[in-house]
């Protein structure tokens, strides 16, 4: 069965791979805060249909409650160790079977083996807060070896710790028009792929959401990172198929056999 790949908008995934359906960071809502749902319709119910539910760190738009609150109860959900100590809504959903990880730690889903990998990356809950939780990558190894990068910036380990890989879904951009060294951007991304080498690549968390009132501020802030890495990454990483899709559009990847 080909490996398939959803992307819902910022760094919302559903990876269908050995029959076994894993979404990232769900977050299903038009309005979070001071910002808005600017590109793409909110995801559709179909999307929260999950067997396995990946939270990378505890920013809430990722790891948001309310959004898991909508998956079906027995959905199993792997989250960065203490992130039930530090989100108490989260220990309110008794109906997800949450597992806490940290790097390194391995996880058997069906067929599927989940490896956690590390972020650099501000993984507390903010605005305030210990910094108890790591922020986390993923790789999930079915048919296809999938890295999910969460929230990240480069970090040396990066190749090492995430190994070889079919597909890579890489942040490229935020939800503001400031990115700090704790974030990819196009040209961060660019060279992650060039020291990861996967064999293809869907960016994901830009376009989607954007503070209000900033609509008519730096508006190609919002709109051209996905295009950008296309560009950087056809110069520093041009053996890798990038795949940028549009809110709710799927890609079936080729994978190493």
């Amino acid at each position: 069965m080909p490996v398939e790949i959803t992307w819902w908008g910022h760094a919302t995934c559903t990876v269908e791979d050995s029959g076994v359906r894993v979404l990232t960071d769900p977050l299903f809502v038009r309005r979070l805060a001071h910002l808005r749902r600017r590109e793409g319709e909110v995801p559709p119910a179909r999307a929260t249909v999950a067997d396995l539910v990946l939270v990378s760190h505890l920013h809430a738009d990722h790891l948001h409650v309310p959004s898991l609150a909508r998956l079906a109860p027995g959905t199993r959900a792997l989250v960065p160790r203490g992130a039930p100590r530090t989100v108490p809504g989260l220990r309110r959903l008794s109906h997800l079977d949450v597992t806490e990880v940290s790097p390194g730690e391995e996880t058997a889903v069906g067929d599927l083996l989940v490896r956690a990998v590390s972020a650099e990356h501000d993984g507390r809950r903010l605005p305030m807060g210990p910094r108890l939780s790591p922020a986390l990558g993923y790789v999930v190894t079915g048919e296809a070896r999938t890295y999910f990068a969460g929230d990240t910036g480069l970090f040396d380990a990066m190749a090492d710790e995430v190994g070889a890989v079919d597909v890579a879904l890489l942040p490229v951009g935020g939800w503001g028009p400031f990115l700090g060294e704790s974030h990819l951007d196009p040209g961060r991304a660019a060279e992650a792929l060039a020291r990861i080498t996967p064999r293809s690549a869907v960016p994901v968390h830009y376009g989607t959401y954007w503070p209000i009132g900033m609509d008519g501020v730096r508006p190609h802030e919002f709109h051209s990172p996905g295009d950008e890495f296309v560009r950087l990454a056809a110069s520093r990483a041009p053996e890798v198929a990038v795949h940028r899709l549009r809110h709710g559009e799927s890609v079936r990847p080729e994978v190493a056999r």
